[in-house]
């Protein structure tokens, strides 16, 4: 009877030894591949919303998401009309994204309508408190955070190179068109301008047929330049708006570079690549777990400026040397 016991514990023994070395040893890929890495999904609305994409998408890469194996992209560019906003919005939503990043105060106000939960990072937006979207910048208290920018400064800057380059300009021409999301650019174009004894000259715009008669009235009331203040409405008009100032001799002023490399005279804006990389580390904390309530809204920290003197030759200005040694871009 005993022999019979200790040859049941000897056939016991080993089959426990053996199951115990293949938990240790088996190779655990297998059980890893039972698990995928989460895919995560990021949306992208608003006017250049490819040319965005493909900017933050190139940041992101560099903290780690590689497209199509643990990040994907939504792209709704929504061109310069606005209705599609709100559907794109909905159709972002629908698609259960995990962040939208929106560019310019109709997208972000179009996401936030569609959406109370998905976070929000926006792209440089002029007074995000004024129109509702965040608490306060170093604590945005929603689902809204990202970049605010600095409008007042940027203003005040581009109407400094008005008078190092027109030393004599008394009278500017502020180019815009309507819309309650410019308000904040409007008043800090024109308070710099008084500050710096100019006479501001708004020129508002709804249609691109007033885009001539505007300019007409600039140069009745001699104005000395032009500043535009940039909106989606505008932008489509680009050529037109950089060929009248051309024509009529107008020294003109734009945030964008783009302007300048299409014939514009000069340009001080933000850095797009560099705000760009902005919102991509804004966007990695998002997904990692960070609260957009919890990510204080950034400011914008580095700037280009542009000069065109092939213009500046057509419209008989002379640019300073002082100040075309600070361009960070000069096109002869």
């Amino acid at each position: 009877m005993s022999r019979k016991k200790i040859k049941t514990k000897a056939l016991v023994k080993p089959l426990s030894l053996t199951c115990l070395l293949l938990a240790v040893f088996l190779p655990t890929g297998s059980i890893a591949a039972q698990q995928p890495a989460r895919i995560y999904r990021v949306g992208i609305l608003g006017p250049e919303a490819k040319e965005r994409k493909e900017r933050i998408a190139k940041y992101l890469h560099e903290l780690g998401y590689i497209e199509g194996t643990n990040v994907t992209y939504e792209v709704r560019d929504v061109g310069w009309e606005p209705e599609p906003y709100a559907d794109f919005a909905a159709e972002l939503v629908r698609l259960k994204v995990d962040v939208i990043v929106a560019g310019g105060a109709g997208a972000v106000r179009a996401a936030k309508k569609a959406s109370a939960t998905i976070p929000i990072v926006m792209g440089a937006v002029s007074d995000p408190i004024a129109l509702g979207f965040v608490e306060s910048l170093a604590h945005p208290g929603g689902s809204i955070t990202g970049i605010s920018n600095l409008s007042p400064e940027l203003s005040g800057k581009r109407l400094e190179l008005v008078k190092e380059v027109i030393p004599k300009a008394t009278r500017v021409a502020v180019l815009a068109s309507k819309g309650d999301s410019l308000r904040t650019s409007i008043k800090a174009t024109e308070d710099a301008a008084r500050s710096l004894h100019i006479q501001p000259q708004l020129l508002e715009i709804t249609a691109a047929d007033q885009l001539e008669s505007a300019f007409d009235a600039a140069k009745k009331q001699r104005a000395d330049a032009l500043v535009q203040i940039q909106s989606a409405f505008l932008l489509p008009y680009q050529q037109r708006i950089i060929d009248l100032s051309v024509s009529k001799q107008l020294p003109a002023v734009f945030n964008i570079q783009g302007y300048v490399e299409a014939g514009g005279l000069m340009s001080y804006g933000l850095d797009r690549a560099d705000m760009s990389r902005q919102i991509a580390a804004i966007v990695d904390k998002i997904l990692k777990g960070r609260k957009p309530a919890d990510i204080p809204v950034e400011q914008p920290k580095r700037f280009e400026f542009a000069i065109n003197l092939k213009t500046a030759k057509q419209i008989g200005l002379t640019i300073p040397p002082n100040v075309l040694a600070r361009a960070d871009k000069v096109i002869k």
